[in-house]
């Protein structure tokens, strides 16, 4: 089985995977706002160096965000397309998951029962997640949600959200800088459809509305 993830929650990444969650290859930058500028291109990059055509993909997973409405948009239009194009199944998968995977397994090592996903919501928010590590996998409790950092649960917090934030916030410092990845995205798929749970579909989680407004009637001048 090969899987194309791609995810623009945060930065643009996409990885190519095996059945067994093991990473074929993958690209992901570093900047938050060049979404649609960077990831047909360096999907077409990834495909190429792997050998791999769209025919040979088996399925595709697109984080659902929740993430900014243009960079998450882009993300999810990509993915839509390609599955239409390549004739193929698209799942979904909510973004701060990618990151409640490895923090859930770092939780479970350190015995911290419940935890925070936090990243980056701007407008000095954070989207967050509230889970369980039950033996290193993650339970989703709460969330997600979109608020002011004093308004999450005091717990611990992974993700790049408590490291932008570390007065409101209980960051755990390994994780301070941490971002959904389309690698992390993939495996956590990899493991929902080994274990036969469900996914979701590819419909955005943007928690809030877009900046951008239908104008409205024109004021007569007369």
């Amino acid at each position: 089985m090969l899987i194309l993830a791609i995810d623009t929650s945060a930065i643009a990444s996409a990885a190519l995977l095996n059945g067994e969650g093991g990473i074929l290859a993958a690209f992901a930058t570093e900047d938050t706002r060049s979404h649609a500028e960077v990831l047909a291109p360096g999907i077409a990059r990834l495909l190429q160096e792997a050998g791999v055509t769209g025919e040979d993909i088996d399925a595709l997973v697109v984080g659902t965000g929740p993430g900014p409405f243009t960079g998450l948009r882009s993300g999810i239009a990509t993915a839509r397309t390609l599955a239409f194009a390549w004739n193929k199944p698209l799942h979904g998968v909510m973004s701060l998951d990618a990151i409640a995977v490895d923090a859930a397994l770092h939780a479970w090592r350190a015995g911290v029962d419940e935890f925070i996903v936090a990243t980056d919501a701007r407008r000095k928010e954070v989207y967050w997640a509230h889970y369980r590590s039950t033996g290193g996998t993650p339970e989703l409790l709460a969330g997600p949600h979109v608020s002011s950092p004093g308004e999450v649960p005091q717990l611990p917090v992974y993700g790049a959200g408590a490291g932008l934030y570390p007065d409101s916030l209980k960051g755990v410092q390994d994780f301070a800088a941490a971002q959904p990845t389309a690698q992390a995205l993939g495996r956590t798929a990899v493991v929902r459809l080994v274990r036969g749970l469900g996914l979701l579909d590819s419909s955005p989680l943007y928690l809030r509305e877009s900046d951008a407004k239908v104008p409205g009637p024109r004021k007569r001048a007369l």
